[in-house]
């Protein structure tokens, strides 16, 4: 059956053969389950229908008031005075120079350049082979110490230790003076000695060279990181800074199911030099573009953003589409252009519905590129990947697309601009991704065509957890695989519809836009949710958040 599926009338047709192969599909799809992806998996009918929630019949009128924006507070001032601090020598650009991100933002973001004080500041300058198979870097980064206490190290990830590539650290120096590092946790955790410590409000910056080899299979991590097909996917590729908190530092190596980073927001500034014919999709927005003979140096902005991704492949085209200040680039292989256009209109309609509900897209750009990775989809900061199967002409994949899209777009507003720690409370941006998509289904199809995704968070919960009241705020390692999928990804989002129905539509609809301003790039937590919540709503929501989040 051809349909189009842009249009209104896509749920409908295809609902009756949907519900027939559901059975057979999702517990396929249990097994994909990481961070990763909104998959649009209805009940059957013999599915139950929910006992304690109902499903609204339109969408909230959510409206995005005034709001006062928390920012983190000023730093401690230092306890001695501040050494004088190595110079750039990437880029002949000042440390605090924040208008190189200017064009990053549209205009009512802008304040976010003044704001975030000792955030830190990345230099990286790469070269990619052109098997697309190895990449040498160099890297400079700026660290400010935000905590209360001293530090005598810092931690830094080398996250292709673990899927399947090999990282290597050299040449690292602490202002200017050569450091001894060690290495941990399979070589992926590389600490730095910092001598004397580095007391509160105090700055370093930190100078290596890294090299790394990027696998030709899908290893760990959903093959997120690799090359494969003549695409490159390079997730978490440089060394990366971890987040020190009341827990210290956060450096533990991430189970199986979920995502592996936790990260603070952070400013970008990254020249590449790649083969000339590969097109490069990455975080940011391209600031510079030159090419000579075989090769192409590009220079990327990117911040606040808590991570930068990186892919490219030679075969790709891109389908471009604009909404309000912002390009939305979705890019796929020339067979699937029909396919990339339908997940381009998914992509441009939820930016503007969460934009209105949550709080504005705060980037000029976003992009969206398929890649041959095992997970439906995977967030980054101004960018996210669909796997290449949701593009094929196998219908089993096609009833996946708008779903893992619209999930991921609605990433960007619960992972990047309100940030939480994902291995610790990935309910606070999975659960309220799937919110925002069934919220997607309700506005565009109406309450008929929501019915089926709502359906879906029920069938997880019973499927892979037979209703238990297993806590949604637990950590990923303390679920099991089918549990996380059930729990996090279906009992989650009724949480939240459940909330919705507690506090009052109208109050709820107050809250969310509050929310996204109040942990805009910060990190949120369950009990700062609950607090928030609460303030809207005058009521005790303790019993409510101990019966469904607390362990």
């Amino acid at each position: 059956m051809n349909v189009s599926l842009g249009s209104v009338c896509y749920i409908l047709e295809i609902m009756p053969r949907f519900l027939l192969i559901i059975f057979g599909l999702v517990a396929a799809l249990i097994l994909l389950t990481g961070c990763r992806w909104g998959p649009f998996a209805a009940a059957t009918p013999t599915q139950p229908a929910p006992t304690n929630h109902s499903t609204p019949s339109a969408l909230p009128t959510f409206t995005v008031e005034p709001a006062a924006v928390s920012t983190p507070s000023a730093l401690p001032a230092p306890e001695s005075t501040p050494a004088v601090l190595p110079y750039s020598t990437l880029f002949e650009v000042a440390w605090e120079d924040r208008s190189l991100f200017a064009a990053d933002l549209i205009s009512s973001e802008q304040w976010a350049l003044a704001k975030l004080p000792g955030a830190t500041v990345y230099h990286i300058e790469v070269e990619i082979d052109e098997s697309l198979t190895e990449l040498h870097g160099r890297q400079q980064f700026l660290y400010t110490n935000r905590t209360s206490t001293s530090l005598d190290h810092l931690y830094l990830r080398l996250f292709p230790q673990l899927f399947g590539g090999t990282a290597a650290a050299s040449d690292i120096l602490v202002n200017g003076q050569p450091a001894m590092p060690t290495l941990s946790l399979r070589g992926s955790a590389l600490s730095i000695p910092l001598s004397p410590p580095l007391r509160p409000g105090e700055q370093v910056v930190v100078s290596l060279t890294f090299a790394i080899t990027i696998p030709t299979t899908p290893e760990g991590n959903y093959g997120a990181f690799a090359t494969i097909d003549n695409i490159m996917a390079l997730a978490h590729f440089y060394p990366m800074v971890s987040v020190y908190n009341e827990a210290g530092w956060n450096i533990e190596i991430a189970p199986p199911a979920g995502d592996v980073v936790f990260a603070e927001a952070s400013f970008y500034l990254v020249r590449i030099t790649a083969p000339a014919d590969l097109v490069l999709i990455t975080s940011g927005i391209t600031r510079e573009q030159q090419t000579t003979g075989s090769q192409q140096t590009v220079t990327v902005t990117a911040g606040p953003a808590r991570d930068f991704y990186l892919a490219g492949s030679p075969d790709f085209i891109t389908i471009s589409g604009i909404s309000g200040e912002t390009i939305v680039n979705s890019y796929t292989l020339p067979q699937y252009e029909e396919r990339g256009r339908a997940a381009l209109d998914y992509t441009l309609y939820a930016l503007e519905l969460f934009g209105r509900l949550f709080g504005p897209y705060p980037y000029t750009e976003l992009d969206l590129a398929s890649t041959p990775n095992q997970a439906l989809g995977i967030e980054y900061p101004g960018v996210f990947v669909n796997t290449l199967n949701l593009y094929n002409s196998q219908e089993r994949f096609e009833l996946y697309m708008e779903s893992t899209t619209v999930h991921e777009t609605a990433h960007q507003w619960f992972y990047n601009i309100v940030g939480n720690d994902q291995l610790d409370e990935p309910w606070l941006d999975e659960a309220m991704a799937q919110y925002a998509t069934y919220l997607y289904f309700l506005d565009r199809y109406g309450a008929d065509g929501a019915q089926a995704y709502y359906d879906s968070f029920t069938f997880r919960w019973s499927r892979g957890a037979g209703n238990a009241d297993i806590p949604i705020g637990l950590p990923v390692g303390d679920y099991t695989l089918a549990e996380y999928s059930a729990i996090v990804y279906g009992r989650g989002p009724l949480f939240l519809i459940t909330l919705q129905e507690e506090m009052g539509v109208d109050t709820f609809a107050t809250f969310l836009p509050q929310y996204y301003r109040t942990y805009q790039w910060g990190v949120a937590t369950s009990t700062g949710f609950q607090f928030l919540a609460e303030q809207h709503c005058t009521c005790d929501l303790t019993t409510l958040f101990e019966a469904w989040v607390y362990p």
